[in-house]
């Protein structure tokens, strides 16, 4: 696939992007820690949604020995809410890493950065060329649907061959100068301009004229992308366990989906009263009250990646707790500023609070 017009774009969009993008507070900094912590919170999650979570990391953890240092409690519940758990958990590792070989400085080569855990091509390209000035290019999703409406490019974007061809089409136009904003401008564009969703905004766009796509009127043709697999679906019936206002939780497997962290007793499956009965029983926990509190057949359903959890809440207050039943009690107090539990059971927590509420009103 030829590439030519690639040449031509980078002048329109570094002026496009000095007038008009986006005031980020990551974008405030050149430190190569700053970059790294954002692009890794960015993977999969709304700009919008990240803003908050970097202030209160960066505050929490200022420089890589204070992440490297940073309790794993702690370090999860900053994450709380941001989801894929294991992003953070390379974090901490890779800090780790960088305090033990590199003195706790970032590297700047390409081989190194890419030997750090949870660091891939596409954030070592963008730490290098964001915070060291590198012509590397940092090649994601939006990057591929612009240069494939650019160029009128059908082949599959889940190829690797793909993926490297744009990267090397790309590096070979870098500026001289100013190469973290001719990175950023190709993300921004993508992000703001050339959509994921709906009809990109061709009008405002500094690259229309050298659009393929746009011109021919094909713009929803790109990116082609094989059709995923449909995700597995999986039932639980999650317990919320109560004993004189606190909450039993206990830790997920080392292994698998959500590993290590906090969460709800949650049975595989679609449970009868009678069979959570038993189930309660056979742990030697007593109950004085037991009900079903997402009504009328409504399970809430929670996506990951690859499976879609859909959940059945049921109340249980507790009387009796056997020693060795395998969970730890905590306050609201706790659950708000100690404990991460996954986004998943915060949503049944909130059916809770929500039919909690409506007893109340119905009392009145």
């Amino acid at each position: 696939m030829e590439y030519n017009q690639l040449d031509q774009i980078v002048t329109p969009l570094l002026e496009w992007y000095e007038a008009d993008h986006r005031q980020l507070p990551w974008r405030e900094t050149k430190d190569p820690y700053g970059v790294w912590v954002s692009e890794i919170m960015l993977q999969q999650t709304r700009v919008e949604t990240v803003i908050p979570y970097y202030e209160r990391f960066m505050q929490r953890c200022p420089t890589i020995v204070a992440l490297a240092s940073c309790e794993d409690e702690e370090l999860l519940k900053l994450w709380e809410g941001l989801g894929y758990y294991s992003r953070v958990r390379n974090l901490k590792k890779a800090a780790q890493v960088i305090c033990q070989c590199h003195e706790g400085i970032f590297p700047h080569t390409y081989d190194e950065i890419l030997a750090l855990p949870g660091i891939g091509e596409y954030t070592a390209g963008a730490v290098l060329s964001i915070a060291f000035e590198e012509a590397r290019a940092a090649v994601d999703g939006n990057v591929m649907r612009v240069v494939t409406r650019l160029t009128q490019d059908r082949q599959d974007i889940m190829e690797a061959k793909f993926r490297r061809q744009v990267t090397e089409a790309l590096e070979a136009v870098y500026p001289s100068k100013q190469r973290g904003d001719f990175t950023q401008s190709l993300m921004e564009l993508g992000a703001v301009i050339c959509v994921p969703n709906g009809e990109p905004l061709c009008a405002k766009c500094p690259l229309n004229a050298l659009c393929g796509a746009y011109e021919q009127g094909t713009m929803m043709q790109y990116p082609v992308k094989k059709k995923k697999p449909d995700r597995r679906k999986e039932r639980k019936t999650v317990l919320i366990l109560r004993d004189q206002g606190r909450t039993a939780i206990r830790r997920r497997s080392a292994q698998g989906i959500l590993s290590g962290m906090w969460e709800l007793p949650n049975i595989d499956g679609v449970m009868t009263k009678q069979q959570i009965t038993q189930w309660l029983a056979d742990r030697e926990i007593d109950v004085i009250e037991l009900a079903e509190i997402t009504r009328d057949g409504l399970q809430l359903k929670h996506i990951f990646t690859h499976i879609e959890w859909h959940m059945t809440c049921w109340l249980a207050v507790c009387s009796t707790v056997a020693e060795d039943s395998g969970l730890t009690w905590v306050t609201q107090e706790q659950l708000e500023q100690e404990i991460a539990l996954p986004t998943a059971f915060k949503k049944c927590l909130k059916v809770f609070e929500d039919d909690r509420r409506r007893r109340q009103n119905d009392d009145k």
